[in-house]
Order: C-alpha cells, then sequence, then structure tokens
C-alpha cells in the first residue's frame, strides 16, 4: 500500500515554469512506475507522463518536450518540472503509482495548477 501527496502547484503566467513534488510513503519511489496525470474542469483525466525503474520516461505528445520527470531517492520523491506553460495546461495534476501490473490504482489528492496568458 502506497500513500501519495503532492504540492506545489499554484499561478504561473504563460511561458513560465513550475515544479509539482510528490511524497510517497510506505514503497520506495525508485521500485515503482510513477505516473502524473491532470484533469481540467469538465473534462476528463489525462495522462501526462510517467516514470519507471527500468524503461525511459514517457510523455504524451501534448507536453513532451517541455516537462520532465526525476526522482530523489533520499527524499521519496517524484517531481514534475513544466517548463514553457501555456493556459491549456491549467488543471489538476495528479500523482498515481500501482503495486501490481495493470491500471494506476493509487492516487494524490492533487494539486491545481494555473496558468494565465
Amino acid at each position: 500500500q502506497v500513500q501519495l501527496v503532492e504540492s506545489g502547484g499554484g499561478l504561473v503566467q504563460a511561458g513560465g515554469s513550475l515544479r509539482l513534488s510528490c511524497v510517497a510513503s510506505g514503497r520506495t519511489v525508485s521500485n515503482l512506475v510513477m505516473g502524473w496525470f491532470r484533469q481540467a474542469p469538465g473534462k476528463e483525466r489525462e495522462f501526462v507522463g510517467r516514470i519507471h525503474p527500468i524503461a525511459n520516461p514517457y510523455y504524451a505528445d501534448s507536453v513532451k518536450g517541455r516537462f520532465t520527470i526525476s526522482r530523489d531517492n533520499a527524499k521519496n520523491t517524484v517531481y514534475l518540472q513544466m517548463n514553457s506553460l501555456k493556459p491549456e495546461d491549467t488543471a489538476v495534476y495528479y500523482c498515481a503509482t500501482k503495486i501490481n501490473n495493470g491500471p494506476f490504482n493509487y492516487w494524490g489528492q492533487g494539486t491545481q495548477v494555473t496558468v494565465s496568458s
């Protein structure tokens, strides 16, 4: 079982940067698939990217080249570095993971990111 807590959301102007954090407890982040998702008002939750113990990081086309996922093993924390932000990036961002293969089934509470023009 894993508990996830996101933080770092806030207000930023278009073209700016923001870094989100996801602190995990109960499991070691370096041994897990850790994903980032986002959900805008009235829209379905959308996959943003994921980091894997072995495979290369993988990102949705909409954020590729702008967002980067990384780990800090000492802090058991996963980060989402967001650069060149656009108004369409505005959403609640969620950290997620899974103990076994299959869909993501452990979720954080979310953190709001608002990008103004």
